[in-house]
């Protein structure tokens, strides 16, 4: 039992690791050379785990869903649907393995990487969420789940882009986020449950049950 929570600690600290080398350098100029000092682990620990830097940015990826804690459930599912984007936001500048996976996500080094895994998660995410509420009658008749989920998804790839961009980091994103939502929700929500909706930025600290003014 030791040897395997070492293990797992020491997996644990290289992804940590690996994650904010690509988020500070982006995956085509991250070294091992620099994980391994980040982690402070030996090159043989690495390759115990990982078989290459590719494999370890596979993983960095292969986590950004799971690293977002879940809100917790509420009356109204397009709030729910809300709240996973808004952790999401919140999480951001707070994770640096979210972080990470976001920046691999969208770097365009790496041509070999397979980035659909995120986008296709989340999909399925808000999805179920929105279905949910279409059949508890939260959503206008002529809203389209297969539609909206994934535009939101995409929607969230474009403002970390221009977040990164304009600022060169993601501070703005739950000013976005809550910005995305005041729009495209009218559209697509029924005016009862949309004004019961908290949309506001600080929702993903509030979701959490955590308060507005949370730091990590």
């Amino acid at each position: 039992m030791a040897k395997q929570d070492r293990a797992i600690r020491t997996r644990k600290a290289i992804l940590e690791a690996a994650a904010a080398v690509f988020d500070e350098r982006g995956y085509e100029a991250a070294k091992l050379s620099d994980i391994l000092a980040r982690a402070q682990v030996t090159k043989g620990a690495l390759y115990f785990h990982f078989d290459s830097k590719e494999d370890l940015a596979h993983a960095v990826i292969d986590a950004q869903v799971s690293v977002v804690p879940t809100a917790r459930p509420q009356l109204s599912k397009v709030q729910e649907f809300v709240d996973v984007g808004m952790v999401f936001a919140h999480r951001l500048t707070r994770d640096r393995v979210l972080s990470g996976s976001v920046r691999l996500t969208l770097d365009q080094g790496g041509h070999d990487l397979n980035r659909s895994g995120p986008y296709r998660e989340w999909t399925e995410i808000l999805l179920g969420l929105l279905n949910e509420a279409k059949e508890r009658g939260e959503l206008l008749p002529h809203a389209d789940p297969a539609e909206v989920a994934p535009l939101v998804v995409g929607a969230y790839a474009g403002l970390n882009l221009m977040a990164h961009a304009l600022e060169g980091d993601r501070t703005s994103m739950e000013h976005w986020a809550s910005s995305l939502y005041h729009h495209l929700l009218p559209s697509i929500v029924v005016p009862s449950v949309l004004t019961m909706l908290d949309l506001e930025p600080g929702r993903g600290a509030r979701a959490l049950g955590l308060g507005e003014d949370v730091t990590s």
